[in-house]
């Protein structure tokens, strides 16, 4: 009868839920969570890569500290998928449990920067950009969380913009276009990236620094890692560090999946207490996941999502949060950069073994008002391919070369076509692995961007 009886609460326990009576999680189970939950592991992971992961060169060696880029990106980026080689970046990492922070974001002479801010959630802000006119003078912004010690959201002498984010560790990330091809204005932008400033609120106002709570960080890594090693104590500290509203559907649809296996705000991680969950069985259903959303935005028929990823809370669903997450964290809205997926005349994936040809011709290029290019990653990791010309992408900052009328011919190849320029070349490396070349259009022309259709690799 006992039995019995435990069978029955464990069914209505979990009604409303999707789970089965017999407290076993289906495959649709899983899938629901891991969906839920991918953007918190994503941003979870890229966050506190870039604040602690010390193999990581652009780390920040701790919260409330900053990592000032002095060159692009290459192959030694291995902390987050599909990084960028187009721009500088500066990363902030912010802690903003016991006091307010404060940053100092100086003026700039490039035709692109941008600020785009993101917690645990994954939801983006850009509460600065070149685009709306921003970065021509200094500005002083102040960032907290609802949980912030010691201030409510009060005006402060000095400040110029205050941002209420979402959770208490969070990144401010500076995109900043080098203008490389201008050696003063690359040199000049290089200059001002350093006279960034990031402080306490308290340290902002000539008080002393308040003590900062000690903090103990489940294990981070990679996203699959992650769902298969500890996912639930993952998610219970995410929780406990964001806010979730009462009236956005998304929040409220992953605070009901994970209730059911006894995660939710507030509580202390207690391994006897939660559901004990099958960790590969999560990992192998968050790899078909990954697989389904890079598929999504390479599809050769166009992505749905370019024009719905990167966006604001109450902007967002599900579908383009879920794909945004596994393709690469950290991108800008479409008004701001617009990211198409390069498929093949074929529709099979692009290898490494083969050779490509991507071509354009003038009126075909992108409708970008700063710029563009094309890079090049390996599918699996979303990682650059390592080859001895560091070279990982086509365009402004990666180097190109036009035709005399205007378009470009890009080739993927393990070894530099005869008669192609070096700047139009992209190494594809000497593993037998599948590749996926991603474009990113900087400050586009969004009316043009509508019927711009993004090209296709034909393999020669």
């Amino acid at each position: 009868m006992k039995k019995i009886l435990s069978l029955i609460v464990i069914a209505w326990s979990v009604l409303g839920t999707g789970y089965s009576v017999a407290g076993e999680l289906s495959d649709k189970d899983v899938e629901n969570i891991v969906h839920r939950s991918y953007q918190y592991v994503a941003m979870y992971n890229t966050n506190n890569n870039f604040a602690m992961q010390e193999k990581n060169p652009f780390n920040s060696h701790g919260w409330n500290k900053m990592y000032v880029a002095t060159s692009l990106m290459d192959a030694t980026m291995v902390a987050i998928p599909r990084p960028n080689n187009d721009t500088l970046y500066l990363t902030s990492m912010m802690d903003m449990r016991d006091d307010a922070i404060v940053i100092q974001f100086p003026a700039f002479d490039s035709k692109y920067v941008s600020l785009e801010t993101s917690a645990y959630d994954h939801y983006i802000d850009i509460p600065l950009s070149t685009s709306e006119g921003d970065f021509h003078k200094p500005t002083t912004m102040l960032f907290y969380t609802d949980r912030t010690k010691g201030y409510n959201g009060e005006p402060v002498d000095g400040i110029d913009k205050t941002l209420k984010m979402s959770g208490d560790f969070a990144i401010a990330l500076l995109r900043v276009a080098p203008q490389a091809s201008n050696p003063e204005l690359l040199k000049r932008n290089l200059a001002a990236m350093q006279k960034q400033k990031l402080m306490t609120l308290s340290e902002f106002q000539g008080k002393a620094k308040k003590q900062v709570s000690d903090v103990s960080f489940p294990a981070y890594s990679n996203d699959i890692s992650v769902f298969k090693n500890n996912f639930l104590e993952v998610m219970q500290f995410v929780f406990n560090h964001t806010t979730f509203n009462s009236n956005n559907e998304m929040d409220q649809k992953v605070l009901a999946a994970l209730k059911p296996l006894g995660i939710e705000p507030g509580k202390v991680f207690d391994a006897k207490k939660v559901t004990q969950i099958d960790g590969e069985r999560f990992a192998k259903i968050a790899e078909k996941v990954v697989a389904k959303s890079l598929h999504t935005w390479s599809n050769p028929e166009g992505n749905p999502y370019l024009s719905k990823v990167f966006q604001p809370k109450n902007n967002m669903t599900i579908e383009p949060m879920v794909v945004q997450s596994c393709v690469g964290p950290i991108g800008l809205p479409y008004d701001q950069a617009q990211y198409p997926g390069i498929g093949t005349t074929d529709g099979k994936p692009i290898n490494s073994k083969g050779h490509y040809v991507i071509r354009m011709t003038k009126e075909q290029l992108p409708p970008a008002k700063a710029f563009w290019s094309a890079t090049l990653y390996d599918s699996k990791k979303g990682l650059f391919i390592p080859n001895e010309h560091n070279k990982y992408s086509i365009g402004e900052n990666g180097g190109m070369k036009l035709n005399d009328k205007g378009g470009i011919e890009i080739h993927i190849a393990s070894s530099k076509p005869v008669n192609v320029a070096k700047e139009n070349w992209l190494p594809s490396g000497k593993k037998d692995q599948q590749l996926d070349v991603i474009m990113r259009v900087y400050d586009p022309d969004i009316k043009t961007m509508k019927n711009w259709i993004a090209p296709k690799a034909e393999k020669l």
